[in-house]
């Protein structure tokens, strides 16, 4: 599986640690930035990344930022992604299951290094249960479609 990850200046460090700790277990990792700390917008970063994951069912995202929040923001823009921010391996396990997320968003300044790489961990082991799941995902998309469309732009 190839893990997809990018970071804001913000996440830079996190982001770096999260690439060698996924390398170590094997995963195909790309990454779309940034490069040091020096300030980015997170917008352009998120982009990147939930196009590389929507371009291919074999991978995941991890985007990177202060909260998580804003880069979850703007990856939910792209059609197709599913991006939550995740703060414990609850919610990250939750959001594979049920909501059928394909990119995870942790903040830097919210969860310590080994605690990211937990929710990562749990984030990458869970799957989509499907069952009652599936009806909401399709609900999701249906909604995401009918925004789409030109009569509401």
């Amino acid at each position: 599986m190839t893990i997809v990850i990018g970071s804001d200046h913000a996440g830079y460090v996190l982001k770096e640690f999260l690439k060698t700790k996924l390398g170590g277990e094997g995963y195909r990792v790309v990454d779309y930035g940034t490069d040091s700390e020096e300030p980015v917008d997170y917008p352009d970063v998120a982009e990147k990344v939930a196009l590389a994951v929507k371009s291919s069912e074999e991978s995941l995202g991890i985007l990177v930022c202060g909260t998580g929040i804003g880069m979850s923001i703007a990856a939910n823009k792209i059609p197709g992604i599913r991006a939550a921010v995740c703060h414990s391996r609850f919610t990250a396990r939750m959001a594979r299951e049920h909501n059928w997320v394909n990119v995870i968003a942790v903040g830097a300044r919210v969860l310590e290094p080994n605690e990211a790489w937990e929710v990562v961990k749990e984030f990458l082991s869970a799957s989509f249960q499907g069952g009652r799941h599936s009806r909401r995902i399709e609900k999701i998309t249906a909604l995401e479609t009918k925004y789409m469309s030109p009569k509401y732009r």
